[in-house]
């Protein structure tokens, strides 16, 4: 389905234009028509589907036809850089229609607080959000939300994880129950979603695409090592992929700290990212990342989800993630826009059954990559055994195979040739557009009012009129 085919607006036809976006994806060739007729939606979605732009267009589409002021749509997320990278998108959106939004969040100056209270005193039409932060603001009395028509929550699932139901339920007391459009998309489908969709949805449409699957064309293979060999293996691979883009994901934030410092010392340029960082901080680093000044980002999941960085050669878990729906996130950053790219895993003997959880649920066995001579025996694998005895001597050598070679885990080596991406033309059209907007990370979530505030509102076409195809459609 081609996105003329909506009848949006022809200003905002002209943005979509100009990014060269002509086919839509599957979420949003389900979403949109769903959302311009003014349903409740839930979508299960992966990131990297295109869902951000399956809500945000029709959205933008519905507001050309109202009088602005007011918040007119709140959209709930669970972390700031997601809330960032949201209100980038909007910006080539709206490029050429009258449709203003503001990045709320916490973790700014003093000043930053002082902006965001004025987006939101003075109306802003779109409102990006993190949970936390947003009641905050609604807790000093000067906001108001009696005009909201739309509420989305992107990465539900998240925000229930990270223990925001609560304060998913605080921000929804604020707004009109009738006449409230709300959209929920969530990468997985638990049963706490359900009853959460029970509560603030009314007889919304489901959509499911491709749930917990990683991409086809993303190469999966993993190590079966002991923690002492994780740093030489990575520099190991690295040294043969010094150009490629790469992200080094770590559960723990002490780990990302000494395998940066690590990394470094060898000579390689990389970045780390973890909730130690100051906000400001992140945002240099994923800047530099996303520019490429950088090539080599070592991250807690913080970034796993919602988080679009584009053209990502290669993933590597310095460890097994804690939830097997975790592992298709941190790999789902590689092979985006129908790229090929690769995905490693590090096993050590205690991460063997969490490991077994993933292949159970990705229902593929993920080659075991046998070591390079020179770094000796690694654990052997077993999925069904629990916390695996073993471990290191004073000599680096296998407690457990003193006696003799312990079985090296099959596969052949890996030949590490560096993997082509091509990335779509919707995504490189849209970083040209919007890429002037991220050499500096506060520009990307001041209110952006672009001096059109007095600009044309549309009206909506009455029964009998004869409007242009793209305002036909759009529900009010």
């Amino acid at each position: 389905m081609t996105f003329d085919e909506f009848g949006f607006d022809d200003e905002l036809m002209d943005s979509l234009d100009a990014m060269h976006f002509n086919e839509a994806t599957p979420v949003q060739s389900q979403s949109i028509p769903v959302i311009m007729d003014g349903k409740d939606l839930i979508a299960c979605a992966q990131t990297g589907t295109g869902k951000t732009a399956a809500y945000l267009l029709p959205v933008i589409n519905d507001i050309l036809f109202t009088e602005g002021g007011h918040v007119d749509t709140i959209i709930l997320v669970p972390t700031r850089e997601l809330a960032i990278q949201i209100d980038q998108q909007m910006e080539g959106f709206s490029y050429f229609v009258p449709v203003t939004s503001t990045a709320i969040y916490g973790g700014n100056d003093s000043g930053e607080w002082g902006r965001q209270r004025k987006a939101l005193e003075d109306g802003a039409d779109i409102v990006i959000t993190t949970p936390g932060r947003i009641i905050q603001h609604i807790a000093m009395g000067y906001v108001d939300f009696s005009h909201v028509r739309h509420l989305i929550l992107d990465e539900a699932d998240r925000m229930l994880d990270m223990g925001f139901f609560d304060d998913i339920m605080q921000v929804v007391k604020q707004l009109p129950s009738d006449g409230r459009q709300t959209l929920m998309f969530s990468a997985t489908m638990p049963p706490k979603i359900r009853e959460l969709a029970k509560q603030i949805l009314k007889n919304p449409e489901e959509i499911s695409i491709a749930i917990s699957k990683p991409a086809e064309n993303i190469r999966q293979g993993a190590y079966v090592v002991y923690d002492p060999q994780k740093p030489r293996l990575v520099k190991h691979i690295l040294n043969e992929r010094k150009d490629q883009s790469i992200i080094i994901f770590s559960s723990k934030k002490q780990s990302c700290k000494d395998l940066a410092i690590t990394l470094r010392r060898s000579g390689f340029n990389v970045g780390v990212i973890h909730s130690d960082l100051e906000q400001k901080e992140r945002e240099e680093v994923l800047r530099l990342f996303k520019t490429r000044n950088t090539n080599i980002l070592v991250a807690t999941d913080i970034i796993a989800r919602g988080i679009d960085i584009k053209e990502i050669d290669m993933v590597i878990n310095y460890d097994v993630p804690r939830d097997a729906e975790d592992y298709v996130h941190r790999i789902g950053r590689t092979a985006r826009a129908q790229s090929s790219g690769e995905a490693y895993t590090f096993i050590n003997e205690r991460d063997m059954v969490a490991f077994g959880r993933i292949e159970k649920l990705i229902e593929k066995e993920v080659e075991k990559i046998a070591l390079p001579e020179e770094f000796g025996d690694g654990p052997e694998y077993n999925p069904r055994l629990r916390n695996s005895s073993g471990g290191r001597d004073g000599n680096g050598r296998s407690k457990r195979n003193r006696g003799g070679k312990g079985r090296k885990p099959q596969g052949n080596k890996p030949k590490h040739q560096p993997v082509q991406n091509d990335a779509s033309q919707q995504a490189n059209e849209f970083d040209a557009i919007v890429g002037t907007l991220e050499q500096t990370t506060d520009n990307t979530s001041k209110n952006k009012k672009r001096n059109r505030r007095g600009g044309r509102r549309h009206k909506k076409p009455s029964n009998g009129s004869q409007q242009p195809q793209q305002s036909q459609s759009v529900a009010g």
